[in-house]
């Protein structure tokens, strides 16, 4: 039966209503990119202004983001392989040889609030002479990639069937060799799924570079604090800073959005 009229009308405003609520914000900050300070406060000047370039010319060359771009880029990148290589073959031994005590483990790392762990780590760390480097960047953000890998994998894998790999293991496979013939490949969508997740929360992340970085190893989220000052904000800089940050991820999540939704689905059913 068709949605009555007033239904589907009702639904329009609502949807409506939600992406604007949602865009505004966003679209805000794109526009005051391209603003100068002056026309920022300027209440008149919200939708007719002379846009410039110079807040980006400002965060590209003259604040060395492109640096902080390749910072980001790397420790998202090397946190997310290393992730992967752990968390999958860990998620499929969980899942298969049911141990669930070790499930428990691994979840418990995301209920830790992480801020609860900076100190610790701080102090471990600093004495290990490794603060400001790359190496405690990784480690501290796969505390977030990892978990969030084998909690993904582990539901993908308790959705998969067994029947392939039992009859592997009659062909004379070993279970890893059944793992790694049969289910790795089976188990490929889950793993773009988990890695994407990964990546993006990696790219985001602010608290563990603020604490754990360095002048040569800010990531960008750090990196965008530049234009706070204590007297004052550079308004059009933080902006423009803040695209920068935020289209590239969002681009890949629109690109990547029905594979993360396919993947994720994919292990929500078991057989």
């Amino acid at each position: 039966m068709r949605p009555s009229r007033p239904y589907q009308i009702f639904r329009a405003v609502a949807l409506a209503v939600v992406v604007v609520a949602l865009l505004a914000p966003l679209l805000w900050m794109i526009a005051a990119s391209f603003k100068t300070n002056v026309d920022i406060y300027d209440s008149g000047k919200a939708f007719a202004f002379s846009p410039t370039l110079d807040n980006y010319s400002n965060v590209l060359q003259r604040a060395n983001y492109v640096q902080f771009i390749g910072n980001s880029l790397w420790v998202a990148f090397a946190a997310t392989v290393l992730s992967l290589i752990l968390g999958v073959p860990a998620a499929y031994s969980m899942s298969r040889f049911s141990m669930r005590r070790s499930a428990v483990v691994v979840l418990m790392a995301r209920v830790i609030p992480g801020v609860s762990l900076l100190v610790p780590w701080y102090y471990v760390f600093s004495n290990l002479q490794m603060v400001g480097g790359y190496t405690v960047l990784i480690l501290s953000h796969m505390f977030v990639s990892l978990p969030l890998i084998v909690y993904i994998m582990m539901g993908y894998y308790d959705g998969l069937p067994t029947e392939l790999e039992e009859a592997a293991l009659v062909d004379g496979l070993t279970h890893i060799g059944a793992f790694r013939r049969i289910s790795l490949p089976l188990s490929l969508p889950g793993i773009a799924t988990a890695g994407i997740l990964s990546f993006i929360f990696s790219w985001n992340n602010f608290m563990f570079a603020l604490v754990l970085s360095g002048a040569d190893t800010k990531t960008l989220p750090v990196a965008i604090f530049d234009f706070v000052g204590y007297a004052s904000i550079d308004w059009g800089g933080l902006m423009a800073a803040a695209t920068v940050v935020t289209l590239p991820i969002m681009v890949i999540a629109l690109f990547v959005q029905k594979y993360v939704v396919s993947g994720l689905t994919a292990g929500a059913t078991k057989g």
